[in-house]
């Protein structure tokens, strides 16, 4: 058989059996009580079950009265031990929220904790118990890859600016369906990242196989615990964000953002690209997130009023530099996902190659300034956009005085280091999208065209 599916099929003559074969796309099988389902991926049934048999490639699953059992396609007998999700059920119900969009929004300062919990010391030592590739490779590293989709493409952005400012190393970011055509240089002594909160996303299973057939190590960065990333990768990082149920991704993606930095002091120090006291700063800065989390939280009222502000717009457009930059992708695709506005991320530098034209009066600019030695730099782009009319919302630090003479409206963040500021400037990003679509009216955890886990090519 050729192809990728997932079936499921009955038939009438015998009402009381179902038969499923997977070939590429993923399918597990919850065990409930008095109830057998059939589904992509774990989230999907977590509210009835904790206990899953896992469905490899090519595999076949009976269910009738007697139970569930999986063999293959030939009928033999496969023996598979039951898998138990340590998953809160709790954390798939809205809990008093009116989408489960905000829910995870609020849920972040204790997904961060989480992330970091058991795996940072206040030295900047790390230990992950799932990446167990030695000190000498870590040392023989000459590159590294991520590939990824979506939301998890942004985290790889930052995630590569990272490892090449702290690890003074090559660091690469591909679209996981454009690296799989691109003919990658990754081979022995590269490591590939593959990022995906579901770890089911089949464009970067694609990729990640391809480097591994190259002779790249492979780590998977997923939140998901015995998805087909994490089974097939050398080396894991589960990113603890427990389920996310919004199709549009928030506090995965935070979690993905730190996990990146975790990995980054583990190669770091090891190759002394990383110092002791750079470590300490950065595990100090890592250890306070929870608490600048939560106070940007607690400012949802400015980020309404944005929202207010270009509800009404058919374009809006988002500017950044270095890491501010990944940060306005993200923002970006929050507010398209969603809201269904049309939105565009670009680097404040891109501005005059083009896009300054569609610049118009009352067009909305959101422009992200936490990146300090850039900040310059960035305001001069503001000043282009403000000079053709655009309605400039700014966000920036609570210290950052001059951003008040170019921006019309300035969504305040508390001060954070420039490494871990753009964590916390994603935080208004996300409100400023999910209130967008609460005042359009939309189906905010559902939107349309769009799935959780993109299981095709």
């Amino acid at each position: 058989a050729e192809g990728a599916y997932a079936l499921v099929v009955m038939t009438e003559h015998e009402p009381r059996k179902i038969v499923a074969v997977r070939r590429v796309s993923p399918m597990v099988v919850g065990l409930g009580d008095g109830e057998t389902f059939i589904a992509s991926d774990i989230p999907a049934v977590l509210g009835r079950t904790k206990r899953f048999l896992i469905v490899e490639d090519g595999e076949m699953v009976i269910i009738d009265d007697t139970g569930a059992r999986i063999t293959t396609l030939e009928g033999d007998p496969v023996e598979r031990d039951v898998f138990v999700v340590d998953w809160d059920a709790g954390q798939a119900e809205k809990g008093g929220y009116e989408h489960f969009m905000l829910k995870e929004i609020n849920e972040q300062p204790a997904v961060i904790t989480e992330t970091l919990a058991g795996r940072l010391n206040q030295d900047g030592s790390v230990w992950l118990a799932d990446v167990t590739f030695d000190n000498d490779y870590a040392r023989s590293l000459k590159s590294v890859w991520f590939t990824a989709c979506g939301t998890a493409y942004h985290a790889g952005l930052v995630g590569a600016a990272l490892f090449r400012k702290l690890l003074r190393i090559p660091a690469y970011v591909e679209y996981a369906h454009e690296m799989r055509y691109n003919e990658p240089l990754v081979g022995s002594d590269s490591l590939t990242i593959a990022v995906s909160q579901s770890g089911e996303t089949a464009d970067t299973l694609a990729a990640a196989r391809l480097a591994q057939s190259q002779g790249s190590r492979l780590l998977a960065l997923t939140n998901v615990v015995g998805s087909t990333l994490a089974r097939e990768a050398d080396d894991i990082l589960y990113t603890r964000a427990g389920p996310e149920i919004s199709v549009a991704s928030t506090k995965a993606y935070i979690a993905m953002l730190v996990a990146e930095y975790l990995v980054a002091l583990r190669i770091g120090r090891v190759r002394g690209d990383v110092d002791k006291d750079l470590a300490a700063d950065i595990a100090r800065g890592l250890n306070q997130l929870p608490g600048l989390v939560e106070e940007a939280l607690a400012r949802e009222d400015a980020a309404i009023a944005a929202a207010e502000q270009i509800v009404g717009a058919s374009d809006v457009y988002y500017l950044g530099r270095g890491l501010d930059y990944a940060v306005a992708m993200e923002g970006s695709l929050k507010l398209k996902e969603v809201s269904y506005l049309h939105s565009e991320a670009m680097p404040a530098g891109e501005l005059k190659h083009g896009t300054l034209a569609l610049i118009t009066e009352g067009v909305p600019v959101i422009a992200v300034a936490t990146q300090r030695p850039l900040f310059d730099k960035t305001m001069s782009a503001v000043s282009e956009v403000k000079a053709r009319g655009a309605h400039v919302i700014a966000v920036a630090y609570d210290d950052d005085a001059a951003i008040e003479r170019e921006a019309d409206t300035v969504l305040r963040i508390p001060t954070a280091p420039d490494l871990i500021g753009p964590i916390v400037a994603a935080i208004p990003l996300q409100l400023v999208a999910y209130h967008v679509a609460r005042l359009r009216g939309n189906d905010i955890d559902q939107p349309r065209n769009l799935a959780k886990s993109v299981t095709v090519e």
